[in-house]
């Protein structure tokens, strides 16, 4: 595991509290698939008792984001590169319509938050911040946009990020600045207030990402059917 984050104050449900936590961190990376979960070093990292973290084991079980194994314990289902093709493709048409959606409802508040995120990423970009410190802004950005549409929308495309937890990340090299290019278009389209285009090319850049992942070796999805099966 990695090393130790401090505890949070866990709300009223500790294993909502846990769920989210652990999703945070499966997004984030932090938790790699095929990693051994250990309930204890979560207990701890969380600052709860084991048994809202092996309730929340779960419930992550139940919805397939990991999975157990005989005298092995839990850990991060690892995703085979054809499973990725069709997630990615899932989060085109899901993120694209978010943020068709959320151009539709932005506000002036809304707009200055994803000019900061988007100012946030170029300007780290610029000043030579880590792939993994890019990838995490990129998210950020994503879900500042996506923030504008509904919360409804919002938890179901934080599942399909959930879903995906690749152990390398694609904001390297000319990748970076491919995807960099991308997001100056779709923030032209939301400051034009063109909901349709921002949308559309919100797809393209997903569909993006999938190409770049299936083109770099360095970048896919590990992982076999029979792993993802099992």
């Amino acid at each position: 595991m990695t090393s130790e984050v401090e505890p949070m104050r866990p709300p009223q449900s500790r294993v909502a509290y846990v769920v989210e936590r652990l999703k945070e961190d499966l997004a984030s990376g932090l938790i790699q698939p095929g990693e051994l979960i250990k309930q204890t070093v979560l207990a701890k990292r969380y600052g709860v008792s084991p048994t809202p973290v092996r309730e929340a084991l779960r419930v992550l079980e139940a919805d397939g984001t990991i999975t157990y194994q005989p005298h092995r314990g839990a850990s991060v289902r690892e995703m085979a590169p054809e499973a990725a093709v069709d997630l990615y493709r899932m989060r085109a048409s899901a993120e694209g319509t978010a943020t068709e959606m959320a151009v539709e409802r932005m506000t002036p508040a809304g707009l200055n938050r994803i000019e900061a995120k988007h100012e946030e990423l170029n300007r780290e970009r610029a000043e030579g911040a880590t792939s993994a410190r890019l990838s995490q802004l990129n998210r950020e950005l994503h879900f500042t946009i996506y923030a504008q549409s509904s919360p409804l929308v919002v938890e179901y495309l934080e599942l399909l990020w959930t879903r995906f937890t690749p152990s390398s990340t694609i904001w390297t090299g000319e990748h970076a600045g491919e995807l960099a290019d991308d997001h100056e278009a779709i923030m032209d389209a939301i400051r034009d207030g063109d909901a349709r285009r921002a949308g559309a090319l919100m797809s393209e850049h997903i569909l993006r990402a999938s190409r770049i992942r299936a083109g770099d070796p360095t970048a896919r999805a590990e992982g076999t059917h029979d792993q993802m099966d099992s």
